[in-house]
């Protein structure tokens, strides 16, 4: 790691998700402490920054930079998971894990557990967005708030309805809890609507609901859907269910694991086709991605990883072991554009979490994350806070 408190990037293509940006694109970044403070020409910049104000040059040497990636949904990685170790440590190693595949930042997720262990994992996120709100702006709840018909991998004895206590901590602590992913058809009344107004943004998943139930979610605040086609109600002739709304919604955004596994990629192209710049890249990743690990303990049971999958001993898919860069890669490989390949994969997350004043994006004012990789989707450095990392 290079630690520099005043740099400029300089000889790199940039790849910002607008197309736009290729025709007089900028060739020098510079970035102070831990954020981007100019972006221009290199003749100008210079001159504004000078070698004798302690701005120093780094050549990138032709590799491509974009915006640091963000995964909205990430068990786990590096060989850690959060459900197993709820702490500072686990984050730390998720994040490591995270640089080596260009991902910058990322909601720790939380799958189904009690209500100690939810409140747990609010206080070690809230402690540490404190210190780091670059890498960590928030918490994911994935349950427990689920239908149990739709459970795939989440232990079906902690499934329950939301206690009025409960939702009003978890609104009183809306400013890490950054989505939460239910079941609109299993919860009270009111609960999306209370959950919403307090700031969280609620996600459809793991849910038998059917395109109506959905569309109601929706009115009462709902604005995203968790790993669109998996464990939801698919779209049929005369019952759209989940899937349906979604492509219906002109608001609902949702997250897509593109690994060739949850999904087939004509889903992809067709989601993206339909969705565009409401559809999201997440990894759904566990201890396998970035690890060199056969099986691992999830949800309350064995997951064992095999030839790029994950799944339980029933055959039920567990999580993944995609990480950006590979969901990035894959899509531009079956056919979407690479801008909005990276669009998918930075200021579309920004936007769904309301963050994209600090994060998805190169320019003044942002967070200095950025993504440094090669002709061929290889990682090759980042950016994540300023801290420089080249491999």
């Amino acid at each position: 790691m290079t630690h520099m408190s005043n740099y400029i990037l300089t000889n790199f293509k940039l790849l910002t998700g607008e197309p736009s940006h290729q025709e007089s694109a900028p060739d020098a970044i510079v970035i102070a402490g831990q954020r981007i403070v100019a972006l221009g020409q290199i003749s100008s910049i210079r001159d504004e920054f000078p070698v004798t104000e302690g701005f120093s040059e780094v050549d990138l040497q032709g590799l491509t930079v974009s915006p640091g990636f963000i995964d909205l949904q990430l068990n786990g990685c590096g060989g850690a998971l959060l459900n197993n170790d709820i702490s500072s440590t686990t984050l730390d190693i998720m994040h490591e894990a995270n640089l080596k595949s260009g991902c910058t930042t990322f909601l720790p997720t939380l799958i189904t557990s009690n209500d100690e262990d939810i409140r747990k994992a609010i206080d070690v996120v809230s402690d540490y967005r404190k210190q780091h709100p670059e890498r960590v702006p928030g918490l994911h709840v994935e349950g427990p708030y689920l239908n149990v018909a739709r459970k795939g991998i989440h232990n079906p004895d902690l499934i329950r309805q939301p206690s009025a206590a409960m939702v009003d901590y978890l609104c009183d602590h809306a400013e890490t809890v950054s989505m939460l992913t239910l079941a609109p058809e299993v919860c009270p009344e009111g609960t999306i609507e209370k959950l919403s107004e307090a700031g969280i943004v609620v996600s459809i998943g793991h849910t038998n609901a059917t395109c109506a139930q959905v569309k109601a979610a929706e009115k009462a605040g709902a604005r995203f859907a968790t790993h669109l086609h998996n464990a939801m109600t698919p779209l049929t002739s005369r019952e759209p269910g989940v899937v349906g709304a979604v492509f219906d919604s002109e608001i609902l955004g949702a997250g897509i694991i593109a690994d060739g596994y949850h999904l087939s990629w004509e889903n992809l192209r067709i989601a993206h086709r339909i969705m565009q710049d409401r559809l999201v890249l997440v990894t759904d990743a566990t201890p396998a991605a970035g690890a060199d690990i056969s099986e691992f303990e999830f949800g309350g049971q064995t997951v064992y990883y095999s030839n790029g999958k994950c799944t339980g001993a029933d055959g039920t898919l567990g999580g993944s072991a995609l990480t950006m860069i590979e969901a990035v890669a894959n899509s531009v490989e079956q056919g979407i554009d690479v801008h909005a390949a990276i669009r998918m994969a930075t200021i579309n997350p920004a936007k769904a979490i309301h963050l994209e004043e600090s994060l998805g994006q190169i320019a003044p004012g942002q967070f200095a994350n950025l993504c440094i990789f090669d002709d061929h989707f290889k990682v090759r450095g980042s950016v994540s806070g300023g801290a420089l990392v080249l491999s």
